[in-house]
């Protein structure tokens, strides 16, 4: 969108880019005046463990209120290595293998963007997590959506992101477990896509920010089940599993190359992630994970609660979320869009909750609802979610 005269100038890039539609729902709910159940954010309810908070306080007074390097304050990069190192069994290099980030979504921003030219492709399993789609537009690359079969419950169909690679695929997206829906991509299924990849000059993205927040055994990383761990990008995030969303600090780990044209990137958008943050990022590595094991039980008997209740309300299913705190809900059975569903759901319901169709057109026919919530107010939104359900559809 360019006008030389309405003074209007907008490149074509960022007019591409449509606002995320759970950001819509979440804006829609705060003009609404009424007792609202928030189902629709990702965001843990518990407050930062106060281990982490401390650390924080005491670099800040401490004088820590400088720019850090680039890539991150040694200390905190030294902490991540060694955690990769016990997770995965392989040497991680804390001084060129591993860079701090804001978040989680800007490893991933910084990753598409060293990585993916103009017109080359990222591919990314839908439904899924909508940063990326938009992360390649900016990038000038072309994000492919490549559908999950919802009737397996959207589970992981390696086949079917295998075909989509090519010459032009730069990289493969692959969040695990996902969210929306929770799937846990299998080790198998990861290995094929990875060498798949490989051979095609492509990097797989590893998204594993919900990989502690599993409600079976913890899976293993995505670079440990493959022969051709220099073709993946770790991306992880302290933001969902030591309920520090707001802190702002993530990682992404892969090989010395990489990541050092990564920094190049880092130093010209954020220079590096505020110091008082990654001292808190140290302590939650290295301190008390009580805290932290108490959080996630209370997310497994939520999602054991959850997918209950949902399997007693007529005309709507959901596959149970193996990690992550969200419940992906099929309710193709009602009448309209996802969003015209949610938006029902908003107004005449007072729940809010993220519809499908914001996850990639493979969510089309469902809606997101977050358990990270108090098990009282999840037990509301599901009564008058029922109470929707039935008033349009009737008894099963």
């Amino acid at each position: 969108m360019k006008q030389h005269h309405g003074r209007k100038r907008i490149s074509r890039r960022v007019d591409d880019i449509e606002p995320q539609k759970i950001r819509v729902m979440f804006d829609l709910a705060a003009e609404y005046d009424g007792d609202l159940v928030h189902l629709e954010l990702g965001e843990p309810d518990f407050d930062t463990p106060g281990h982490i908070v401390e650390a924080a306080h005491e670099a800040a007074t401490a004088g820590a209120t400088r720019y850090t390097p680039n890539a991150g304050l040694l200390e905190l990069r030294e902490a991540i290595a060694e955690r990769l190192s016990e997770q995965t069994g392989q040497n991680v290099d804390p001084g060129s293998e591993v860079v701090v980030t804001n978040g989680g979504v800007e490893a991933l921003h910084l990753a598409i963007h060293t990585v993916a030219d103009p017109g080359e492709e990222v591919l990314i399993p839908t439904p899924a997590w909508p940063n990326p789609i938009s992360q390649a537009k900016l990038a000038g690359a072309v994000p492919i959506e490549v559908s999950m079969p919802p009737e397996a419950g959207f589970e992981p169909d390696p086949d079917t992101i295998i075909d989509a690679i090519g010459q032009d695929t730069a990289a493969v997206s692959l969040t695990s477990p996902s969210n929306p829906t929770g799937r846990v991509f299998p080790p198998e299924a990861i290995e094929r896509i990875v060498e798949a990849a490989a051979e095609h000059g492509a990097y797989v993205l590893a998204d594993e920010v919900y990989r502690n927040l599993t409600y079976g055994e913890t899976p293993a990383r995505i670079r440990s089940v493959t022969d051709h761990d220099e073709w993946v990008l770790s991306v992880d995030s302290f933001s969902k599993t030591y309920a520090m969303t707001g802190w702002r600090v993530g990682w992404l780990s892969g090989p010395a190359d990489v990541l050092g044209e990564v920094t190049k990137i880092h130093e010209s958008t954020t220079s590096c992630v505020n110091a008082p943050a990654q001292h808190a990022a140290i302590a939650a590595l290295t301190g008390s994970r009580e805290p932290i094991e108490a959080m996630k039980d209370a997310f497994r008997s939520r999602r054991d609660f959850v997918v209950d209740r949902i399997g007693s309300i007529p005309h709507v299913s959901v596959a149970p979320p193996e990690g992550g705190f969200y419940a992906f809900l099929d309710v193709s059975a009602l009448e309209g869009s996802s969003m015209e569903i949610a938006k029902r759901l908003l107004y005449d319901y007072q729940v809010v909750t993220a519809p499908g169709v914001a996850f990639g057109d493979g969510g089309e026919g469902h809606i997101r609802l977050s358990f990270a919530n108090d098990r009282d107010r999840i037990a509301t939104g599901l009564d008058r979610l029922e109470s929707m359900i039935r008033t349009e559809l009737g008894p099963a």
